[in-house]
């Protein structure tokens, strides 16, 4: 096997899929790419490249510099973000998969892996159980480079037979990083809050349900649906993917649990709309039979697990 390149290492998400990757496979044989660096800790901790996605022959300097045979390609302008600079957004959000794609086909690299996300989904799509084949008009430039990146990444598959594999991550919720600027990182905002305040002012209402994942769970979900035969792989756009579903007033129920003080308080901004285009619960049966996906996190233990880990971290 050669070596694995992520690319994004320092978001949301690669920062811990970076650690879990190169717990499984060693230090050195995981390369960590970012536009900047970002925690010395971090990038310290392992071989590390400052690379541009946007920039095709940085990205190629280094798959070839670590003959790299996989790419995670995690960077992407997230929904809030995004929206605030759509022709950025759909810059980084396209050009870079259209690199690591073409890279692929050039048989510079083996394998890919590319998040999707449920904003691929829009306000016509069906809200409860969102099946994995379903209407998809997305009304937001993080969407709609989403479900355009899901064809691409098709299309390649059956044209030029590149291995690539892609899941669509509902709201992820960790304890080890900071929120990235989605629309569903209240739920990452709540806990800090909670804890440092004891109150906290929701930009959702209370009773937006949305899907959601624990952090530990979708690195297992990426890293299991990279390391399963090709021939269970049947969907090369996006897998549905999912664990549970909540909504603001009881998420803020389950923190009471532990702190009986906590208030939550609400006021809807601009994100309301966006989360209001989004699917409440999701059907990942494809993703279940297809490559055994089973999740591990419900929202209490979620709770007991962030809470933990941040008050120890405050101590």
């Amino acid at each position: 096997m050669g070596t694995i390149l992520i690319i994004g290492a320092c978001g949301q998400i690669g920062t811990e899929l970076t650690k879990k990757l190169r717990e499984l496979y060693g230090k050195d044989n995981v390369i960590a790419s970012d536009v900047r660096k970002g925690d010395p800790e971090f990038v310290a901790s392992g071989p590390f490249e400052v690379v541009n996605a946007l920039d095709f022959n940085q990205v190629e300097e280094v798959i070839e510099k670590y003959k790299v045979a996989e790419v995670y390609l995690m960077a992407a302008l997230l929904s809030a973000t995004a929206e605030k600079n759509p022709a950025f957004a759909w810059d980084l959000n396209m050009n870079s998969l259209f690199h690591v794609l073409n890279l692929a086909k050039a048989e510079k690299i083996k394998k890919i892996f590319w998040p999707s996300s449920i904003a691929v989904f829009g306000p016509t799509t069906p809200k409860q159980n969102t099946p994995q084949y379903t209407v998809m008009e997305p009304s937001t430039v993080y969407g709609i480079s989403k479900q355009s990146g899901e064809r691409w990444c098709e299309y390649y598959h059956n044209i030029y037979g590149v291995d690539v594999r892609s899941i669509r991550y509902p709201g992820l919720i960790s304890w080890s990083t900071l929120p990235g600027g989605g629309t569903t990182d209240y739920a990452v905002d709540i806990y800090h809050k909670a804890l440092s305040d004891g109150s906290y002012t929701c930009f959702l209402s209370e009773d937006t349900r949305l899907p959601m994942m624990y952090m530990d769970d979708a690195i297992r979900a990426t890293i299991e649906i990279m390391q399963a035969p090709a021939e269970n792989i049947k969907i090369r756009s996006s897998y549905n993917l999912s664990a549970m579903d909540f909504t603001p007033k009881e998420i803020a129920e389950t923190i009471k649990q532990h702190i009986p003080d906590f208030t939550i308080a609400y006021e809807p901004d601009f994100r309301q709309k966006i989360a209001d285009s989004w699917p409440q619960s999701i059907d990942d049966s494809h993703a279940r039979n297809d490559w055994n996906w089973q999740h591990q996190y419900g929202l209490d233990a979620m709770t007991t697990d962030m809470l933990e880990h941040l008050s120890s971290m405050a101590e």
